[in-house]
């Protein structure tokens, strides 16, 4: 089983989803920036290391983790930890994805979003984006 760990961005009432690159694994599927957690690394050095890859954002405080484990049609199995940022620093640069883009959470209900993170973004609600 790979482990994960994605960050839930929020700014304004809305929270920060990416489009994985076309020719990735599940090409073009929004999901949450975040990544594979290294070998010795914690889940929340992980959502950092991401971050700052990925968007050029350091994070500063992280708030409510929840997991769950996710089983793809493909063989794939992940242990996803989504991690609330509280605090961060930047404004969000993409340097590895298709798009980004901040959403509401109507919006994220109504997108293409990777498959294992579907039961999480159903369970949300307005709270979250307060």
């Amino acid at each position: 089983m790979t482990r994960a760990a994605v960050a839930i961005l929020r700014e304004n009432g809305r929270v920060l989803v990416c489009q994985r690159k076309k020719n990735s694994r599940y090409g073009l599927k929004w999901e949450f920036p975040g990544g594979k957690v290294e070998p010795g690394e914690s889940v929340q050095d992980c959502v950092k290391r991401e971050l700052r890859e990925e968007l050029s954002v350091d994070v500063e405080t992280i708030g409510l983790m929840k997991s769950q484990v996710n089983r793809y049609d493909d063989g794939g199995v992940f242990e996803v930890t989504f991690c609330f940022i509280l605090q961060f620093s930047g404004r969000p640069v993409n340097n590895a994805f298709e798009e980004i883009r901040w959403v509401t959470l109507t919006e994220l209900k109504s997108i293409d979003i990777l498959e294992g993170n579907k039961s999480f973004v159903s369970a949300l609600d307005e709270s979250i984006f307060l």
